[in-house]
């Protein structure tokens, strides 16, 4: 792997960490935690053939909590000079003398931290200059807007690049840092016919820029889309098959994940309330943690405790097995930490036997809804109410027959996830769930 020249401000964000360590110890904290990073990127937009935006940024910053005993505060800066860094921890003891105290404050237990710090391939630098940020956003949108004479208009091609150093040590000995990139390419499109408008987009995110979906083919998979959604027509209401597209699915997936996370459980706002040990989803369903898979957008050697990630099984032949949590909630809940601090890490959604390709899917739904936005955030977690403006196609025997705009679709999310009838085989691997298209054997669609 190429090393990137922030690798080497490594040693130096380790020593601003230790020193802050170093205060804090000098100023009594029974335990102290730090964490800092560098961050630095490139965007440029371009709307209709013109630079719209172009934005640099050069970012640092250190954060410190210290304990004193069961006290807890916090204090972070931007500026990594000794004086600044001492200053930083003098200020996070002070407001540590005025908190309350709680038993479940304090540092990750010692045993649950990372001892072996794999190399997962997460920096990837590319040497991206303005001029060629601007070229490769052009071309993307040129090629969009030439998919048809109806493509009229856009709202801009965005190219992004972006690396991050981090180093988190604590007063338990642990002190590691890493490198990483993230590198991404979007574009927006405007299709018009006669006094009708719709846009739509396509993007492509990853680790490598090698991996990158080629410019062109993003733009015109917006062109396409947005093309794709002009004669579209309200439906009257009525209960039906809805199949989530694939980058909506992994959203309905992560309304489950908010609702196992440790804060929803011991807040008491959950609609899956101690719900582990239970049947949650169908039982040819599986949801694997999987932290460490190369180049992943959501892979991390540990959380942002230092915890160790690990892959674990969290939804087994549709029973949960366990909880998200971090070192706090699962203090607060009498569990140990799952080192999912800071997020869920590649969470893998399977269900073999009932996978099947995206035109599968749609025979499989006979006539239905497809889904490809939503709109509004109508979710309760504490319910699990589920009610989202929606547009997508309506299909009938197995073929997509016509766009679909200004409808509702309702249910509950319990419901919604034990009536899932299938999961497409077009994983999303853009985000940190990586799902296909997810088919739902009926919810209430709300139109004329």
């Amino acid at each position: 792997m190429q090393q990137s020249p922030e690798s080497t401000q490594i040693p130096e964000l380790k020593n601003v960490v230790s020193l802050a360590l170093d205060e804090a110890r000098r100023r009594g904290a029974s335990q102290c935690e730090v964490d800092a990073s560098l961050n630095r990127g490139l965007t440029a937009t371009v709307r209709l053939g013109e630079v719209d935006t172009l934005e640099y940024h050069r970012d640092r910053g250190v954060s410190v909590t210290v304990y004193f005993g069961k006290r807890k505060g916090s204090a972070s800066t931007a500026d990594l000079s000794v004086q600044a860094v001492r200053d930083t921890v003098e200020k996070a003891a002070t407001i540590a003398r005025y908190t309350a105290e709680d038993d479940c404050a304090g540092l990750a237990d010692p045993e649950d931290l990372a001892r072996d710090i794999p190399d997962l391939e997460l920096d990837h630098p590319w040497a991206l200059t303005p001029e060629d940020a601007v070229a490769l956003a052009r071309a993307c949108e040129a090629a969009g807007l030439t998919v048809d004479s109806k493509i009229t208009n856009s709202e801009g091609a965005t190219i992004s690049s972006h690396r991050d150093v981090r180093v988190y040590g604590n007063s338990h000995g642990f002190l590691e840092g890493y490198a990483s990139t993230s590198h991404g390419l979007s574009c927006v499109l405007l299709a018009q016919k006669g006094d009708e408008m719709q846009r739509d987009y396509w993007f492509s995110s990853v680790r490598d820029p090698s991996d990158l979906q080629d410019h062109e083919a993003v733009g015109r998979k917006a062109g396409e889309r947005a093309l794709a959604r002009l004669g579209g027509r309200r439906i009257s209401t009525r209960r039906a098959p809805v199949l989530f597209a694939a980058e909506l699915a992994r959203g309905l997936i992560g309304h489950l994940i908010g609702a196992i996370r440790g804060g929803a459980q011991y807040r008491k706002s959950s609609f899956l309330l101690g719900a582990a040990g239970q049947q949650v989803l169908p039982s040819f369903m599986q949801f694997d943690e999987r932290p460490h898979i190369p180049k992943g957008i959501a892979s991390s050697p540990f959380d942002d405790e230092g915890v160790a990630t690990r892959d674990r099984s969290l939804v087994k032949d549709g029973v949960l097995q366990g909880y998200v949590l971090g070192s706090y909630s699962a203090r607060k809940l009498g569990l140990k930490t799952t080192g999912n601090a800071g997020g869920i890490h590649n969470l893998i959604v399977s269900a073999p036997g009932k996978a099947m390709p995206f035109d599968a899917l749609l025979k499989e739904m006979g006539s239905g809804l497809l889904v490809t936005e939503l709109m509004g955030q109508g979710v309760n977690g504490v319910t699990g109410d589920y009610s989202r403006g929606a547009s997508g196609f309506w299909v009938e025997n197995g073929t997509i027959a016509h766009p679909v705009h200004e409808i509702t679709i309702a249910g509950n999310l319990r419901e919604m996830y034990r009536n899932i009838v299938a999961i497409g085989t077009d994983v999303d691997l853009r985000g940190a769930i990586r799902t296909g298209s997810v088919l739902i054997s009926e919810m209430t669609i709300a139109g004329e």
